[in-house]
This record gives C-alpha cells, sequence and structure tokens, in this order.
C-alpha cells in the first residue's frame, strides 16, 4: 500500500505549484464532495477542485497526481468497516493555533464540497442537518487557544466529532461502491 499523504508534504506541494489553499481544505472538500453524494466513481471532481482552488485553471500533472492520490485515499478510509477517516490536519507536534486553524478550513472545505453535490437537505436526517449546523459553527470559530491541556482535550474531541459527523453524512448519502458500478437495471 502506499505511504499515507499528510498534512505538511500535501499543503507544501500544493503551494510549490501556486495553489493558496491547504491540504486541510483540498482534503475537506473532497470528503465533502463524497459524503455529500458524489459517486466514487465520478471523475467530475477534478474539474470541481480546478474550479474552486486555481481560478479553473487546469492543474500540472505533478498536482493531478498528488490530488488523485489523496481522492484515491480518502475513498479507501470511507469506505473502511473502522471508521477509518483521518483529517489532514497538522500532526500533534504543530502548534494548536495552526491545527485549530487547519481544521476551520477542513470544515469550510468540507461545507463547500458538500454543497456541491447536496443541496436538498431535506431528504437528510436530523442528524446529518444538526451535524452541518455545527460544521458551520466550528467554520466560524476564530479564537485563538491556549496551548495548555484543556485546549488541547477541546480540539481532539472536535475533530473526532468532525470526522465521526463526516462518516455519519458519508453513511447516509455517500454512494457506496456497488451503487456506482450497477446501471441501476430494473426487476419487474
Amino acid at each position: 500500500m502506499e505511504k499515507q499523504l499528510d498534512y505538511d508534504s500535501v499543503s507544501n506541494k500544493l503551494s510549490q505549484h501556486g495553489i493558496i489553499v491547504d491540504g486541510a481544505e483540498v482534503h475537506g472538500m473532497l470528503c465533502g464532495m463524497l459524503c455529500g453524494g458524489m459517486s466514487l466513481t465520478d471523475q467530475k471532481w477534478l474539474e470541481a477542485l480546478s474550479e474552486t482552488i486555481n481560478q479553473g485553471d487546469g492543474f500540472s500533472d505533478q498536482t493531478s497526481y498528488l490530488l488523485t492520490s489523496l481522492f484515491n485515499q480518502t475513498c479507501q478510509q470511507l469506505l473502511e468497516p473502522e471508521f477509518a477517516l483521518n483529517l489532514l490536519l497538522p500532526d500533534d507536534q504543530a502548534p494548536i493555533n495552526d491545527r485549530g486553524t487547519a481544521l476551520i478550513n477542513w470544515v469550510q472545505g468540507f461545507m463547500l464540497g458538500f454543497g456541491l453535490h447536496q443541496q436538498d437537505l431535506m431528504q437528510c436526517s436530523e442528524d446529518v442537518k444538526e451535524a452541518l449546523e455545527d460544521f458551520a459553527d466550528i467554520a466560524r470559530m476564530e479564537e485563538p487557544m491556549d496551548a495548555d491541556e484543556e485546549s488541547e482535550k477541546a480540539l481532539f474531541e472536535v475533530v473526532e466529532y468532525v470526522k465521526i459527523s463526516a462518516i455519519l453524512c458519508f453513511s447516509e448519502l455517500g454512494q457506496s461502491l456497488l451503487d456506482d458500478q450497477q446501471d441501476t437495471p430494473s426487476v419487474h
């Protein structure tokens, strides 16, 4: 299995190619699109990213490869039965405010990606609607955090909540691989 992509390497590579968003926001967008119901085999996600993070310009081959690897890693994690989704955030050694900012970027990306693929919130469960309202609150957080144990614990709990909420959205609205494989034959 190929090495898991991490926040720093993805963010650095995006920056090197003139893309102004960090790895957390891109990962959030991919998760949002998938959790909002985009098919796992839909190749339009790259075009959607190009529109939102690269002024509609195509990506270089290296950037396309990086984003495709991240997309595949994300799909794989969402399909794992053991809540294997790892948010693409700075590691625990990074300053707490850097991690907090990256979480906000991830949630903002998720909301954007989710909105691209799920306009009908009426069909969503109350749990999904509540999670999205909470995501909107998280996306607006601006308060700097203290580098203390209490703040660390709070950030950890918010990250876990975001992860579980994203998985909830995917399990309710996401497409399974089986859905993708069928040309929906009807049985009469």
